[in-house]
């Protein structure tokens, strides 16, 4: 490796570094660097449930990608089974599949998620949702939030949405 990719490598990364910081500003733009290309990490990447890329029609992106993060969209149950069989743990596990598809859509994994808001229809159903969204977590889970609302899409009983890290391989 020669020390020009290697200089380069280091000024990306920490340049990303300050930028997380909010103090990128600080540092002059290093000479001779290309502007930045759709894969790289300052790009933003606006993609499909399928990982592809997402088309202008589509209003909400599931997964965007931007600065080494994964951020997902809101990801609710949409049960189309007879009301009387929904439980908040059925539907938790529903959303939690979603959310580690999504992940690994962007180059995340379960591990790198590192925020996480979760919106329930009855607070009441907190400890029945904690103990699924932990199964998902067995080193340990991210941030989180949790509230209660009126109402969610699709009558669902649950919805998350997530920010999680690229993983490094």
């Amino acid at each position: 490796m020669n020390s020009t990719s290697t200089r380069r490598t280091f000024a990306m990364r920490f340049g990303s570094i300050l930028s997380t910081l909010g103090i990128a500003a600080a540092v002059p733009p290093t000479r001779g660097m290309a502007a930045p290309r759709a894969q790289d990490k300052g790009a933003i990447r606006k993609l499909n449930g399928e990982g592809k890329p997402g088309s202008a029609k589509e209003v909400i992106m599931p997964v965007i990608i931007h600065n080494g993060l994964i951020y997902v969209s809101g990801q609710g149950a949409h049960d189309t089974r007879d009301k009387k069989e929904w439980t908040i743990e059925s539907h938790t596990t529903m959303v939690m599949d979603k959310i580690k598809k999504m992940v690994e859509i962007g180059g995340g994994t379960m591990d790198t998620i590192l925020q996480t808001n979760v919106f329930l229809v009855n607070i009441e159903h907190w400890e029945a949702m904690t103990k699924v969204f932990g199964s998902y977590f067995p080193n340990g889970g991210p941030t989180r939030t949790t509230v209660a609302v009126a109402a969610l899409p699709g009558d669902s009983l649950v919805e998350i949405n997530c920010i999680a890290a690229i993983a490094h391989k």
